[in-house]
């Protein structure tokens, strides 16, 4: 596996034209959330919600905000969950907004192939 980075902007869903800078991220499979510097999400209106508890990698506990924004990257866009990260955390693009994107990583390009999202039953079938 390589590591890879990419831009990802996050605009707020209340008023879409309050958008980050672009900001580096690491494209991070084993992160289920994207973690973006809570003083650039503030900045543009994008308020916390809740907090949650992440385990991390050295599995130390740590809690932070979370909030909603509209993310993009590399052309892609969707809605999601996004971490208020503190100094010190990584600014990471995590596997659901990937997932959201509609998007698979392709390690060895370093880019994102676009993907097929498989639906539970075909057009025109009924359960019974």
């Amino acid at each position: 596996m390589s590591l890879f980075k990419v831009n990802v902007t996050a605009r707020n869903p209340k008023r879409e034209e309050l958008e980050t800078p672009p900001l580096p991220a690491l494209v991070d499979t084993g992160s289920k959330l994207t973690w973006l510097p809570a003083d650039v999400l503030k900045s543009v209106g994008i308020t916390p919600r809740r907090k949650r508890v992440f385990s991390t990698a050295t599995q130390q506990k740590v809690e932070r905000e979370v909030g909603y924004a509209i993310l993009s990257a590399e052309g892609y866009e969707t809605n999601d969950e996004v971490v208020f990260a503190e100094p010190g955390d990584m600014t990471l693009l995590g596997v659901r907004t990937l997932e959201g994107f509609g998007v698979m990583v392709d390690n060895i390009g370093h880019r994102f192939v676009a993907t097929t999202t498989i639906v539970a039953a075909a057009t025109g079938q009924r359960y019974k």
